[in-house]
């Protein structure tokens, strides 16, 4: 069994308040939800209002599967135009 975790580190700019902050994040989570097997929270900087970081955390018998859907999460949270990606972070393990 494989797991395998990715940080996003996300900027919001069009953000101006908290309550901004999170109907863009949840946005994000329940689309990558929708689209992809995987468990995914906001892990990081709850109060700053023009930054986020969101964990996703898939498991699998496969090692080359579980970096390939975690790369197809980071792609689609670029691609969906809601957020900011300014950095991420795939991490496996054994």
């Amino acid at each position: 069994m494989h797991v395998g975790v990715c940080i996003i580190n996300l900027r919001i700019l069009e953000s101006r308040s908290l309550k901004d902050k999170r109907r863009a994040i949840k946005s994000v989570i329940d689309r990558v939800k929708n689209r992809f097997n995987v468990s995914i929270a906001e892990v990081g900087l709850q109060n700053a209002y023009q930054s986020a970081v969101i964990g996703v955390v898939s498991v699998s018998s496969d090692q080359h599967h579980l970096n390939k859907v975690l790369s197809h999460v980071v792609a689609f949270v670029e691609k969906i135009h809601l957020v900011e990606l300014v950095d991420y972070k795939i991490e496996l393990a054994y």
